[in-house]
């Protein structure tokens, strides 16, 4: 995703996104939470199962719109991903119902905010608008999925760490933007997120006439590091609001 075009706009999802998970988290998530005593397992480290039991199944989509098709919940037995199965993984993430929502929203957005005056308006406008949002999304999770992680042979995952203070999760699913797994194991950093990310800015510039400027391509790299950052918060904690949502459900 490298949606350059509307740099004020994805700042502020990326604010409104941090903003409801704390409020979430720090509001609805009970103070008493039990919390694991044991290190939390981290890339480059095998978790023991000692009683084998299965790896739970993990929700494709977060908050039923937002696309979660690499997101692991831990390292135990990790086998590395083949090509095949990381432009799976992207190929999913690109095609999903919810990535097309979430361009149309983006696009809705950018044509309210008239964020390319050379898009226009009307049916027309939108259809341009939608259709680069889009284009965003598919570029970046090609780049920053299968591409770049084929070609430095690292894995595209997000793997959940699940234990530990809230504190210590927090800077943990931030942190995994700037270090990723390696396939023969180990820890390095995530070239695949910062070139993958940067890449699909230069490409994006050929289609946002008016958004092709240094300073553009800079906005709009962290623009789109935050709004994954803010992303990578949200696989961590999912599973957690999804108990609270079905806790307050059942009362």
């Amino acid at each position: 995703m490298s949606p350059i075009e509307k740099g004020f706009a994805m700042n502020r999802y990326s604010s409104l996104l941090f903003a409801s998970l704390g409020l979430a988290l720090f509001a609805s998530l009970s103070p008493c939470q039990p919390i694991s005593a044991s290190d939390p397992v981290q890339p480059g480290t095998v978790q023991s199962n000692d009683n084998n039991a299965p790896t739970p199944s993990e929700s494709k989509r977060i908050l039923g719109i937002i696309p979660n098709y690499r997101t692991s919940p831990s390292l135990q037995n990790y086998e590395p991903l083949t090509a095949g199965q990381k432009f799976k993984i992207a190929s999913e993430d690109a095609f999903d119902r919810g990535t097309v929502a979430l361009a149309a929203i983006f696009g809705g957005e950018g044509q309210l905010t008239n964020a390319n005056r050379s898009f226009g308006q009307g049916a027309a406008g939108f259809g341009r608008y939608f259709g680069a949002s889009y284009g965003d999304f598919v570029i970046g999770d090609y780049m920053t999925e299968a591409v770049f992680p084929t070609l430095l042979h690292q894995d595209p995952r997000y793997f959940r760490r699940g234990t530990g203070s809230r504190w210590s999760r927090l800077g943990y699913a931030m942190g995994q933007i700037f270090w990723t797994h390696r396939d023969s194991g180990g820890t390095e950093f995530n070239y695949s997120e910062v070139i993958g990310n940067s890449a699909a800015v230069a490409i994006s510039t050929s289609y946002y006439a008016n958004k092709r400027t240094a300073s553009d391509a800079v906005s709009g790299l962290g623009t789109q590091l935050g709004v994954d950052m803010a992303a990578n918060v949200l696989k961590e904690f999912w599973p957690d609001l999804q108990r609270v949502f079905a806790r307050k459900h059942r009362q």
